[in-house]
């Protein structure tokens, strides 16, 4: 179809299962709206996007993107507005990465404005299921695989996009624990990493499960060479805050990913005057100046959690508490004024809301 064309063929359900949700024990990521988008790509192009009914998707055995791992995804959230209506949260950002991601992985590229619009379209017809619950909003969950029947070593020639839409509480219920690994690697430079690949997160896996069992969270990624320096949090990136100065590792390095969520505390943050810093930062730099007594902060930033203030940080056995989370003035001001400019409890002055 030609890419100024946004028709869309629609199928409804017969009756919503919206009315037998639980609100108050939503699991993230297990609970799923009334319908789903799809979109393939063939000969060239892509065909015409669907909206149907949720339903789950027939498998070739060798289709190639279970053997060879052409999958990527993005992750972005819909919210109920003060007012009633519902507002995507910067869209465009979310297209513009999911493309950088399927350039790396050979992959077709969807124009930004449709890709925004597929999004905007699913929200309409799902903005039902938004509730306006504090601390809930609708995750959405773009990806793209690869789909050629053959078991051979090439980019495909076929691939499936879709959206998946998912009903969401708050992410962590507490303060988030931290390690500092030293062997494992996310990223290589030269790799994967700045891609929102599947593979990344699969590879991740494993040696989270150990700091798991170690009673941390997540883990603290750091350079795959030498592992001196820090590169994101988990499945987030990572921020400082050190005698008053936010810092946060370079996106020089193609081992980080590009975070919306970082990108716009970044922005919010450089609007009110704060000093901020994009620069390699070593893991020496912050257990010193944990052990100085001068880092006043640590939060992750992400889709899934927005704003994760971070309680303590292990490395090589030893645990650094952080400051209590009510001195934290930078953190506290910015997650709230995320959150309201989300929600519309204030202006949107950077026009980051997409009204669906």
């Amino acid at each position: 179809m030609a890419t100024t064309e946004l028709n869309f063929k629609v199928e409804h359900v017969e009756e919503s299962a919206v009315t037998k949700v639980d609100w108050e024990n939503l699991v993230f990521g297990k609970t799923f709206t009334d319908h789903m988008l799809v979109m393939d790509y063939a000969d060239g192009a892509w065909e015409q996007p669907q909206i149907l009914p949720f339903q789950s998707i027939l498998m070739h055995p060798a289709m190639s993107s279970i053997h060879y791992g052409q999958s990527i995804f993005e992750g972005l959230k819909a919210y109920r507005q003060m007012d009633g209506k519902v507002a995507v949260f910067r869209p465009d950002m979310n297209a513009k990465r999911f493309n950088e991601s399927a350039e790396r992985m050979c992959m077709p590229q969807i124009p930004e404005h449709l890709f925004v619009e597929m999004v905007r379209k699913i929200v309409e017809i799902d903005q039902a299921w938004v509730s306006g619950i504090e601390g809930h909003s609708l995750y959405i969950r773009p990806f793209m695989f690869a789909t050629d029947h053959w078991v051979g070593i090439k980019p495909s020639d076929t691939y499936k996009f879709m959206i998946l839409l998912s009903p969401v509480g708050t992410y962590y219920s507490e303060l988030v624990r931290v390690k500092i690994e030293s062997y494992y690697t996310r990223a290589a430079v030269g790799g994967v990493g700045r891609a929102k690949a599947a593979g990344n997160y699969g590879a991740s896996l494993y040696p989270a499960k150990f700091a798991q069992a170690n009673g941390y969270h997540q883990l603290v990624w750091t350079d795959a060479k030498e592992h001196k320096f820090i590169e994101e949090s988990g499945t987030m990136n990572i921020l400082f805050q050190i005698n008053d100065t936010l810092i946060t590792p370079s996106e020089e390095e193609d081992t980080i990913l590009r975070g919306v969520t970082k990108r716009s505390i970044l922005e919010i943050a450089a609007h009110w005057g704060i000093n901020v810093q994009e620069r390699k930062i070593s893991v020496e730099e912050i257990i010193h100046a944990a052990n100085s007594g001068v880092l006043q902060d640590a939060f992750g930033a992400g889709t899934a959690a927005s704003l994760a203030q971070i309680a303590l940080i292990g490395y090589k056995g030893i645990d650094y508490m952080l400051p209590p989370v009510e001195t934290r003035t930078i953190s506290n001001r910015l997650k709230t004024y995320l959150t309201d400019v989300k929600i519309g409890a204030v202006e949107d002055e950077l026009g980051w809301n997409l009204l669906v």
